[in-house]
């Protein structure tokens, strides 16, 4: 007779019942990798417990990454999607106006007023407690108690509710209301679209011969976050290994095409920028993705990287390595940049030993370094602006994401061909090693580059869940709907590894 029970009202290992397994049956778990293991009724106690306080501590880690995503927030992703074009486009700096100046601010407003009481109607909460979400409103209180104690707490206070709040803002936003592939895809697409516009006006200034920086750099385009070409290069490389992902994940002939053709110009912005942190940070994510995709041929991956290493230095401009080589000699460094950032390097770490607690204040850190000039890497900018443990809030906050984006990496590797979230899990942590790197040679960590990188982490790791979760549950209903599923297969349906449970693509909507 058919159990009326739910395969989510059994433990791990033996159901809520207490009842003893049939003998000589067998019930599944997992171990601490997430293999399938098999218990059987002769399993002594003492193994029988432990295995239950593992795999009901694998239940309730499952159960905070939250389940089935609930529809909504429409709007809030409408307002979300305009403000991230208008943060792209910069409307203020192709037609200056009181109005265009002020535009994404007042999108900006729109959006969290939108999210605030859809977020409520909908959730009952502010917003989903992830471990991103936690981390970066800790880093947000470290910036607070830094200004009362900052040298200036007014350029303290200016640099906390400046562009740092916003970015805050936007990606708790992103994190709830991007819920769905397509509102993903949408993100990542006006990121694409923007990167390749500004490489191609950068590509084309260099054609022309527009070397506005040290008399051989193209500069950036506009101002703010792309008027310097060392923040052109750091936001196309957090663009573009997700392009290349792409490139790897579509099936369509137009698609790859598109795609090609977007890294590949990116790719030649980096390098005309001449911007060394970018090219370290692009080289790095670019490994990292082709290590990933050729697991199983490596030696060939090591080939092709040198090879492709080769061929860049081959078609890049005749000073090109000159200047990848003063990384290591300064004496190669026609301007004397390099020398000038160690010292600032140097003082940023003396600040942060000397104030290891609280920091000088956000930034404030020009107050006590060379020429007014920032420390040029956003790990020493944290700490000595904030304090050794905003730092280590700050690092984790980045490195968090690679462990979801690394499950789903795993659990759809079989499936590759069928699932995008492969490609795009992969992408997504070749952006974020790229962001790591770089941001070792820019003060970046209060800008928009990294909180749209994380959050695109979040949003996939969330929707993943949901797609897995729903197809468990369908699953599920349809076996309870034969009328011939029992205790033993209701529990393996909760058990199966997450592997087998694998979405079929991540173009579904």
């Amino acid at each position: 007779m058919p159990s009326d029970r739910k395969a989510w009202d059994y433990e791990p290992v033996a159901p809520l019942s207490g009842r003893a397994p049939r003998a000589g049956a067998s019930l599944v778990a997992e171990d601490d990798e997430g293999a399938a293991v098999e218990i059987s009724s002769q399993t002594s106690d003492s193994e029988i417990s432990t295995t239950e306080k593992k795999s009901a501590k694998k239940e309730k880690a499952r159960d905070a990454r939250g389940g089935i995503l609930k529809r909504g927030h429409g709007l809030t992703y409408a307002a979300l999607f305009l403000f991230t074009v208008v943060l792209y486009l910069r409307p203020g700096e192709l037609y200056p106006s009181a109005l265009t100046a002020s535009i994404a601010f007042y999108i900006g407003v729109l959006t969290l007023g939108v999210f605030a009481v859809s977020q409520l109607g909908l959730e009952g909460t502010l917003t989903a407690r992830t471990r991103e979400v936690n981390l970066i409103l800790i880093f947000c209180l470290f910036g607070l108690l830094s200004i009362p104690l900052a040298l200036d707490p007014r350029l303290a206070w200016e640099t906390f509710s400046g562009v740092f709040i916003r970015c805050v803002i936007i990606f708790v936003v992103m994190v709830n209301a991007v819920r769905t592939t397509k509102r993903l895809r949408g993100q990542v697409w006006v990121a694409l679209a923007a990167a390749f516009c500004l490489s191609f006006v950068a590509v084309n200034d260099y054609r022309l011969g527009n070397l506005t920086v040290e008399g051989y750099r193209v500069g950036g385009v506009g101002g703010g976050m792309f008027g310097n070409p060392n923040d052109l290069a750091l936001f196309l490389v957090t663009v573009a290994p997700v392009s290349a992902a792409m490139f790897f994940g579509s099936r369509s002939v137009l698609g790859k095409a598109v795609y090609a053709l977007t890294t590949l110009l990116l790719t030649a912005a980096v390098v005309v920028t001449f911007s060394r942190g970018g090219f370290l940070g692009l080289a790095c994510a670019y490994t990292v993705m082709a290590w990933k995709l050729g697991r199983k041929n490596r030696v060939g991956v090591v080939l092709a990287v040198l090879a492709c290493a080769a061929l860049l230095v081959a078609v890049a401009p005749g000073n090109y390595l000159l200047r990848l080589l003063s990384i290591v000699s300064s004496d190669l460094d026609a301007v004397g940049s390099t020398g000038m950032r160690r010292q600032i390097l140097l003082r940023s770490i003396w600040t942060a030993i000397v104030n290891p607690i609280n920091g000088v204040g956000m930034g404030n850190f020009p107050l006590v370094s060379f020429r007014d000039l920032q420390s040029h890497n956003s790990y020493t900018q944290v700490a000595a602006e904030m304090g050794i443990p905003a730092l280590v809030v700050y690092v984790l906050f980045v490195w968090t994401p690679f462990k979801g984006l690394r499950r789903i990496e795993r659990e759809t590797f079989e499936g590759r061909k069928r699932s995008r979230f492969f490609h795009l899990s992969v992408g997504v942590q070749s952006a974020m090693v790229g962001y790591m790197v770089s941001s070792f040679f820019g003060s970046v960590a209060y800008l928009w580059y990294v909180y749209y990188v994380v959050g695109y982490a979040v949003c996939l790791r969330r929707i993943y869940d949901s797609e897995e979760a729903k197809k468990l549950q369908v699953t599920t209903e349809r076996a309870e709907g034969a009328g011939d599923v029992d205790e033993g297969a209701a529990y393996g349906l909760q058990t199966a590894p997450a592997g087998l449970r694998r979405s079929e693509g991540f173009g579904e909507s």
